[in-house]
């Protein structure tokens, strides 16, 4: 019969080992957040400049990014984007996010509930100032209406394409398989981005859409002046999050970088 004393060692460095890898773990995750204010983060909405934050659109409060439209009259088109300061290829995003309130007046149909993690964005000091979004990858992020079923991480391109299941997908967006979300819960989105390999998007932990070969689109207006060589592929970039005319807040934007 095995000593109890000797078993007990091994269950208690056994312990001590998962602990241990928990806490890198966990140490690898990087918070593009600080909770306190945008710092590391610039705004670009549709008709003003770099870094204009128009009517305080993006802001802090309650130690949330806050996407609010109180400023506004109408909404006039003013998409807006507020870019992190670095460019990623390989990595794990964590957005945990939610929508609250109403949509502001003039906001389109289709954007109520809406926002969206925009992956791969060109850097947005090459956006020109009328232009809506960034030539990216956009995890599409969508609340329910508290009637109908609306899937959430769906993918959207603006200025690109992807391959699915082995074939070039040139429609402007593709719904996942998730769950709806209806009312002001708390939703986590997560993204795995292997550069131009393959990206995959998780609802709660649960994986509800992949794809693979993020590339730029050269017919499109934005994305050709991108293309450098004829090389059309979409290896990296900038993380962006959207003001899309509904309210939303941003708790936790964590990245956890990945092996090339």
């Amino acid at each position: 019969m095995m000593s109890r004393t000797p078993l007990l060692g091994t269950l208690c460095l056994g312990v001590v080992v998962g602990l241990m890898a928990a806490s890198a773990f966990a140490e690898d995750w990087i918070s593009l957040f600080n909770g306190k204010d945008l710092e590391g983060w610039t705004p670009k909405i549709t008709g003003y400049e770099l870094g204009d934050n128009f009517a305080d659109t993006f802001r802090v409060e309650d130690g949330m990014i806050t996407v609010s439209y109180d400023g506004y009259d109408s909404f006039d088109g003013k998409f807006g984007h507020l870019f992190y300061k670095t460019p990623y290829s390989h990595y794990r995003l964590l957005i945990e996010h939610r929508f609250i309130g109403e949509q502001v007046e003039g906001g389109p149909g289709w954007a109520i509930r809406n926002s969206g993690a925009m992956l791969h964005c060109q850097d947005p000091k090459s956006m020109t100032i009328d232009q809506d979004f960034p030539v990216s990858i956009e995890a599409q992020l969508l609340g329910g209406d508290g009637e109908n079923a609306r899937t959430t991480c769906n993918m959207c391109s603006p200025g690109t394409h992807i391959e699915m299941d082995g074939e070039l997908v040139k429609r402007h967006c593709v719904e996942s398989e998730s769950k709806t979300f209806h009312g002001d819960q708390w939703v986590i989105a997560e993204m795995e981005v292997r550069g131009d390999e393959s990206i995959k998007h998780f609802i709660n932990g649960e994986l509800v859409m992949e794809y693979q070969k993020p590339q730029l689109d050269p017919a499109d207006k934005d994305a050709k002046s991108l293309v450098k060589n004829g090389d059309v592929s979409l290896a990296f970039g900038y993380i962006s999050l959207q003001s899309e005319s509904h309210p939303v807040q941003f708790r936790r934007v964590e990245l956890l970088p990945l092996e090339e």
